[in-house]
């Protein structure tokens, strides 16, 4: 064999492993896009690069793998439907203390099904293994809660709140708690008892 042929097949190798690199990272990142949706486009403008995003999730899917998640009974998935449905019809009476229960409700259900729930941003990153396509609603929410409890939220966003805490919630808990319907501000003109939705 020539020294040129050596050469030639040399690079040959170098390219078809170049390539086969270049494809395994692409499908890598497909694979992350589809998991993640729009939080792996959150978490990309928010690295230094593409691939420190990349490793950022990567390491989010290995600390996940390490919980010790549990699905609910059907028992627990009916009290928290029933206590969702209760906290959206106190809505109407007391908006500013439905959403801090709604975030405890929320924190709660995350409890019990094993994810971590002391820090929000370590929460939130857990979350958006398996949760990402409703996480934007929760980090809404939890912001529109963390305003209210400044004093700083109007009541439109209180209920913008409870819709967007509803969205997790559902994802959570595996389907709608309580129909698809916003809470409803009571108008003057309302009777109080008109709180069936």
């Amino acid at each position: 064999m020539s020294p040129t042929q050596i050469i030639v097949i040399v690079l040959v190798v170098l390219v078809i492993a170049a390539l086969a690199v270049a494809a395994r990272s692409l499908i890598r990142r497909r694979e992350l896009r589809s998991r993640f949706g729009p939080e792996y486009d959150r978490v990309v403008a928010e690295q230094d690069s593409r691939s420190a995003a990349e490793r950022e999730l990567r390491d989010r899917e290995r600390r996940h793998a390490d919980l010790a998640l549990t699905p609910l009974s059907p028992e627990s998935r009916a009290r928290y439907a029933a206590a969702w449905e209760e906290l959206q019809v106190r809505f109407i009476d007391s908006p500013s203390e439905t959403v801090g229960d709604a975030d405890e409700l929320v924190t709660r259900l995350i409890e019990e099904q094993g994810y971590p729930t002391g820090d929000f941003s370590d929460q939130t990153a857990h979350l958006s293994v398996d949760h990402a396509r409703t996480l934007a609603n929760y980090r809404d929410a939890h912001e529109i809660h963390l305003r209210n409890s400044r004093g700083e939220a109007s009541t439109e966003e209180l209920r913008q709140a409870v819709v967007h805490y509803r969205a997790l919630f559902a994802d959570l808990l595996g389907e709608e708690p309580v129909g698809h319907h916003p809470p409803e501000q009571r108008h003057p003109d309302t009777p109080h008892d008109a709180t069936s939705r």
